[in-house]
């Protein structure tokens, strides 16, 4: 199942705002967080990691979005949610999303004082489990190697029931700038 792009930061923002009261498990036996305060806790954990890096923080805000367009579909939700913000957020925003899932598999196989959540845990081998050397090597090398490691961080951090972070409305204008960018650039550039 595919999900149209989504056209707008308006049509973002209330997606986002959609996700209020949505688990990445439908019977809440997840993580202990709704999916849109998982996404402004790690959005603001990268805004102190990486605070230069909107696209990165972006990134962290909509990364598991994929739940909520495509219920239960553990493994690809990063895919979907990245082919939904591709043509709104870019090709970096996008790629980063698509990488949180690969980045926990990463980080499985090469830190081994990782701690993941108990979901996240649960979900790595439905994933693809740690990655062999192999494919970690071919990981580093790729695009954005480090800014996906920090969004997967972001991600097992930012689990955290009651904590306070900055609203989704405050992350409007991140959006709008990341939005003009790809805008810009998909238009040629000036």
């Amino acid at each position: 199942m595919t999900h149209r792009p989504i056209s707008s930061v308006d049509a973002l923002m209330a997606l986002l705002a959609g996700c209020a009261g949505v688990w990445d498990r439908p019977d809440r036996s997840g993580d202990p967080v709704d999916i849109l305060d998982h996404g402004l806790q790690v959005a603001a954990l990268l805004a102190v990691s990486r605070p230069g890096d909107e696209e990165a923080q972006a990134a962290g805000l909509v990364h598991d979005i994929g739940h909520h367009l495509v219920p239960g579909d553990e493994a690809g939700h990063g895919t979907h949610a990245a082919a939904a913000v591709e043509g709104l957020l870019g090709p970096r925003v996008a790629r980063l999303v698509a990488l949180h899932i690969p980045a926990k598999r990463y980080l499985a196989a090469t830190a081994p004082r990782l701690t993941l959540s108990p979901e996240s845990a649960r979900t790595l081998g439905c994933q693809g489990g740690p990655m062999t050397p192999a494919e970690a090597a071919a990981f580093e090398g790729g695009p954005d190697f480090a800014a996906a490691v920090a969004l997967r961080r972001a991600d097992d951090a930012g689990k955290v029931v009651g904590l306070r972070v900055p609203s989704l409305e405050s992350w409007r204008p991140v959006l709008d700038r990341v939005a003009a960018r790809q805008s810009r650039e998909g238009a040629g550039g000036c």
